[in-house]
């Protein structure tokens, strides 16, 4: 569904990444993983035409992102950020309705749409009429998916949408997320840093390391064949704070 090609892209003399190529198969959570600042996020901004690439290509649908049909394309992937990116002075409905509003839908035809997405990702509908401000974290990043859906996207692009939640709310939104995933069926690519919830999300894993791929495939295959060093380090830095912990302590 999303294709890129040796892509490259670079600020100033600094690459973000370089030479990536990576495809996101129709219907399945791809999770980008790795540290800061190894280029997960600007993948996604590649992805959604907010950022060019200096070289290589990004296609969708088997259609290449050029500036003369990134708005069309656009219109076809929902993107949510970390903490929603939710507009302050709209309220919850006003957010989720900007790019339906913004095409021309009638309010019949809105109204509608945001009834379904309110059962969807299990808000309750009174939220709506608040401001962000006015709401929780997980509130918001419902909203958010909401507005990601309006237009019955085939893709989303999710980045660290649940890395700023109270660890009880991000696990609550877990479970929900991934049954929307199944039950939609459509093509995600999911940025963490959280070992845990890829391998909770992704059917396939790619990890990421100053720019580049250092290995792709199944979170079982990262774990039992990791491809360098680096790969293990990443792994095991995740689960030692636990590890030295004695049953029962």
């Amino acid at each position: 569904m999303i294709r890129l090609d040796a892509v490259t892209k670079r600020y100033g003399e600094t690459y973000a990444v370089q030479e990536i190529s990576l495809t996101a198969r129709a219907g399945e959570t791809t999770v980008l993983i790795g540290p800061s600042g190894s280029g997960k996020s600007t993948l996604l901004r590649l992805m959604i035409g907010l950022a060019e690439p200096d070289a290589g290509t990004v296609a969708v649908d088997g259609q290449r992102l050029a500036r003369t049909n990134v708005q069309s394309l656009r219109h076809r992937m929902g993107y949510v950020i970390q903490e929603g990116g939710l507009f302050p002075h709209l309220t919850g409905r006003d957010n989720a309705a900007l790019l339906a509003r913004h095409l021309g839908w009638s309010e019949d035809r809105i109204d509608a749409r945001i009834e379904e997405l309110t059962q969807l990702v299990q808000l309750d509908p009174d939220r709506l009429s608040q401001y962000p401000s006015e709401l929780s974290g997980g509130q918001r990043q419902r909203v958010s998916l909401m507005r990601a859906l309006m237009l019955d996207p085939d893709v989303l692009l999710l980045d660290e949408p649940l890395g700023a939640l109270d660890p009880m709310i991000r696990t609550d939104l877990q479970d929900d997320l991934r049954d929307i995933f199944r039950r939609l069926g459509k093509t995600v690519v999911f940025v963490t840093h959280n070992i845990g919830e890829a391998a909770f999300f992704g059917d396939r894993v790619a990890l990421l390391r100053q720019g580049q791929i250092e290995q792709t495939g199944s979170m079982a295959g990262l774990l039992d064949d990791p491809a360098s060093p680096f790969v293990t380090d990443f792994i095991q830095a995740q689960r030692a704070p636990l590890e030295h912990l004695a049953p029962g302590s």
